[in-house]
């Protein structure tokens, strides 16, 4: 009777967390054909197979809790892998893309901690016409914030509710530097409207350059104003950024891919300006943007990027794509063409890829 009663109880408990919990397993597999030239060496024209092009192929974990009063616990938990060789992404993180833990209120915001996007990257990943991948993909010329790849380690962050079309996000990274609470610190936040079709976000983000050796560097500092407006016929995109500081705006390839005799020097003072366009077109869309460079040191080291691309849907979780890039480089700057989460070796790219969504 005592082993029944227990098996009753055990089972209503399970029920009722069941009832108030839940778990959503998901992912992307990306996979496309690439063609990338413009290099030197080895790497000047290469043709592969390669995951994650328009977005990085990814199998996430995300569920939520009710606390009740408005209240919920969250988590996810996002693994990145390659689709063509089964490896690990992000270095070999196990969860390299996200990792977080909080606190959601319907009232009062939600409270986050982990490994999370910076809210500038964000901001800009969201006014890209190509969806921060493919050729077309912005971190070829706006800069990646954050210590790895627009994320950021060790984070607190907070997003606010939305109150009369506004809404903000600020997060903290500890730095984690014995001896030191300002190295490798980082600090960050945006505002957004929206208001019907129209979107607009100011973000910024600063990241402390010290070490337990070197200190008393630089901060590199990313500011962002970024717009998009829906005219239903077309989407119009638009981004601006100013970047200062040492690694605010480092080229996504570092290993001079143009074999320069003098390597291209990492722009500490720069600003880009981002164009673009999307037009749907029955189950499809065209795609377009222009980004400039503007190199603002002694250097002088500009860059400009044209894309074009078209997006098929066979369903609304399967897509087909295929995209075109080239980079102007003047005055030996390095930059690339490289997709969701590769850096390129050249300035030009072909992407032609399937993406499915579960």
């Amino acid at each position: 009777m005592k082993k029944t009663m227990l098996a009753l109880t055990l089972g209503a408990l399970a029920g009722t967390a069941a009832a108030q919990s839940n778990v959503t397993v998901y992912g992307i597999v990306d996979m496309a054909v690439v063609r990338e030239s413009g290099g030197v060496g080895a790497a000047a024209s290469s043709t592969k197979l390669t995951s994650g092009v328009e977005a990085g192929s990814r199998l996430g974990f995300k569920g939520s809790e009710d606390l009740g009063g408005g209240l919920s616990a969250i988590f996810l938990l996002e693994n990145g892998f390659q689709a063509d060789t089964g490896a690990m992404g992000q270095g070999g993180l196990l969860f390299g893309r996200q990792a977080y833990v909080g606190l959601q209120s319907k009232t009062a915001g939600t409270l986050t901690l982990g490994r999370q996007y910076t809210p500038q990257y964000l901001a800009v990943a969201a006014v890209d016409p190509f969806g921060s991948g493919t050729a077309g993909d912005t971190k070829n010329l706006m800069a990646s914030t954050g210590n790895s790849a627009s994320r950021m380690d060790n984070a607190v962050k907070y997003a606010s509710p939305v109150v009369n079309g506004f809404n903000a996000e600020v997060v903290y990274g500890v730095g984690e530097v014995p001896g030191d609470s300002t190295a490798q610190r980082q600090f960050g936040g945006s505002v957004a409207y929206t208001s019907g079709p129209l979107v607009v976000r100011l973000a910024h983000h600063n990241r402390n350059n010290d070490t337990a050796t070197l200190k008393n560097t630089s901060s590199a500092k990313n500011t962002v104003l970024t717009a998009l407006y829906d005219f239903g016929v077309a989407k119009a995109h638009f981004a601006y950024g100013v970047d200062k500081g040492l690694n605010s705006a480092l080229p996504r390839n570092l290993n001079n891919p143009f074999g320069y005799a003098v390597a291209p020097t990492p722009s500490i003072d720069s600003s880009v300006v981002l164009l673009g366009v999307t037009v749907p077109q029955g189950f499809g869309t065209w795609i377009g943007s222009y980004i400039r460079k503007n190199d603002k040191t002694g250097f002088n080291q500009d860059a400009e990027q044209l894309a074009a691309g078209y997006r098929y849907y066979l369903s609304k979780r399967t897509d087909l794509y295929g995209v075109y890039a080239y980079i102007r480089n003047k005055n030996g700057a390095g930059y690339t063409v490289g997709s969701a989460i590769e850096g390129g070796t050249g300035n030009r790219g072909l992407n032609l890829g399937i993406r499915h969504i579960f």
